[in-house]
């Protein structure tokens, strides 16, 4: 499996010759998004920052749309959409939260989340996280010390922390990413392009953070 991170919330999963897009930014967005060929787009809040399904078809790919809660099995892909709420872009709305088993792993995409309290729905369902993606830059989402917080009590064994401020435009509070590491004790973790990760390098894993650059 291979993951990179387009910036915002965009997140890109890749195996096989399978992709799947999570959040991708729309072209009526002000944060810059990147083009790319996906089987799958999963979209968890309606707004122009993740909602940009056009951007995930190219060439000969047009994704599989799913936008809200429900159950999916897709090319053997299970797919869990949870509601959640979220303040981001400043109103209350429903905010989809994805849990997604494939190649054995399990991964919980909490996307524009804002409460650290996750609905029970959630908690009975989720029985193991392998890796999660975390919104830590405040603004309608979740801020860092929160969290990490969230992150720890869900047991994950991969952290990868999503919507933070950077250079590159990304949208959340000004240094979101330095205090998010600093609570989870990693202040000198070093940026990836991209991460190839199978099963087996899990095993053993407990908290352990991983920052993708966009």
């Amino acid at each position: 499996m291979v993951i990179s991170y387009q910036g915002g919330e965009s997140v890109r999963v890749s195996f096989g010759d399978i992709t799947l897009a999570f959040n991708p930014i729309s072209k009526d967005s002000k944060l810059k998004g990147s083009r790319f060929g996906a089987d799958i787009a999963l979209i968890s809040l309606n707004h122009p920052d993740m909602n940009g399904i056009g951007q995930a078809g190219h060439g000969e790919k047009e994704p599989f749309v799913i936008s809200g809660p429900g159950e999916y099995e897709i090319r053997g892909i299970a797919i869990h959409g949870f509601p959640a709420t979220s303040t981001y872009g400043g109103a209350e709305r429903t905010n989809t939260i994805y849990y997604v088993t494939l190649e054995g792993m399990h991964l919980l995409f909490l996307g524009a989340l804002s409460e650290a309290k996750l609905p029970q729905e959630v908690i009975k369902a989720v029985d193991e996280v392998d890796i999660l993606f975390v919104p830590i830059g405040g603004d309608g989402v979740l801020l860092p010390a929160s969290a990490h917080e969230l992150s720890v009590k869900l047991e994950a064994k991969m952290i990868i922390p999503m919507h933070f401020e950077t250079s590159a435009g990304a949208v959340g509070s000004k240094d979101a990413l330095k205090t998010f590491l600093k609570e989870a004790g990693v202040e000198s973790a070093q940026p990836l392009e991209k991460l190839t990760i199978k099963q087996r390098d899990l095993t053993g894993l407990s908290g352990s953070v991983t920052v993708l650059s966009p």
